[in-house]
């Protein structure tokens, strides 16, 4: 019931690195590969562990290849106004919001999701002595952690808010994440009193073993958000539940507070 989120310290120095957050003192050492690729759950708390990444093999090459095509095709799409890829191929995909503002480092303080009925206070969390990023403890269920070895709301990169989504004695913090759509807006009260405004693109639930781990940490190309909190059946054991609910959203605007 307990939401850990689990990042190899690796990761978490690369993730701080890209943020500008990167502190010796709150990451230690580790033999653990510089990309890692996979992720596996090695405890109740939802913790992950990541695989080695062993090179780029015959499928990833022929992704890579078509890749390229699809950025040629586009190319021609583009000077000639004739569509020559088919309508099909980009089915489901929805990309963010094109116009965007970037704000200066500044902390969040509340969260607000009006679709939910959501008004939270948000605090600073960091790496948890086991590797973990830390979360609420079960007495402030009520709140969401901002992981501080990453961008605050408004910057460059994924901003990543953690919480629980229940407990013993019944729904918390993030509860109600599941039932957003793309679209969606979420409000996060920054330390300087300015509100960035993101809007969900894309709510997607992944077991604890198939965690894209690239996609949720590694999109710097723009002011992102990441909610993440447990889903899925309860399962028990030292999986508690089967998933991971990540919610993505990306800056569309922000307002004085």
């Amino acid at each position: 019931m307990r939401t850990s989120l689990r990042l190899v310290t690796a990761a978490a120095r690369r993730f701080a690195r890209a943020a500008g957050h990167a502190s010796s003192a709150s990451v230690a050492t580790t033999d653990a590969p510089d990309r890692p690729v996979a992720v596996r759950p090695t405890t109740a708390a939802g913790r992950w562990r990541y695989a080695a990444h062993r090179g780029p093999g015959a499928p990833v090459l022929v992704v890579a290849t078509l890749m390229v095509l699809i950025v040629a095709m586009l190319g021609v799409e583009r000077a000639t106004g004739v569509s020559v890829l088919p309508d099909r191929l980009f089915a489901g995909l929805q990309p963010p919001p094109r116009k965007f503002p970037v704000l200066p480092a500044s902390a969040p303080t509340d969260i607000s999701i009006a679709k939910v009925g959501l008004r939270a206070p948000v605090h600073r969390v960091g790496l948890a002595p086991d590797g973990t990023i830390a979360v609420p403890e079960l007495d402030k269920a009520g709140e969401a952690g901002w992981y501080d070895q990453g961008p605050t709301p408004g910057q460059y990169g994924p901003a990543v808010i953690v919480g629980h989504v229940d407990t013993t004695t019944g729904p918390a913090v993030f509860h109600d994440l599941k039932k957003l759509d793309d679209g969606d807006q979420v409000e996060v009260t920054r330390e300087d009193h300015s509100v960035a405004i993101f809007e969900v693109t894309s709510v997607q639930r992944y077991g604890k073993e198939k965690l894209p781990v690239d996609e949720i940490y590694g999109d710097f190309s723009r002011p992102n958000l990441r909610l993440i909190t447990c889903g899925g059946r309860w399962v028990g054991g030292e999986t508690g539940y089967a998933d991971n609910l990540v919610v993505y959203a990306s800056l569309v605007k922000a307002r004085d507070g």
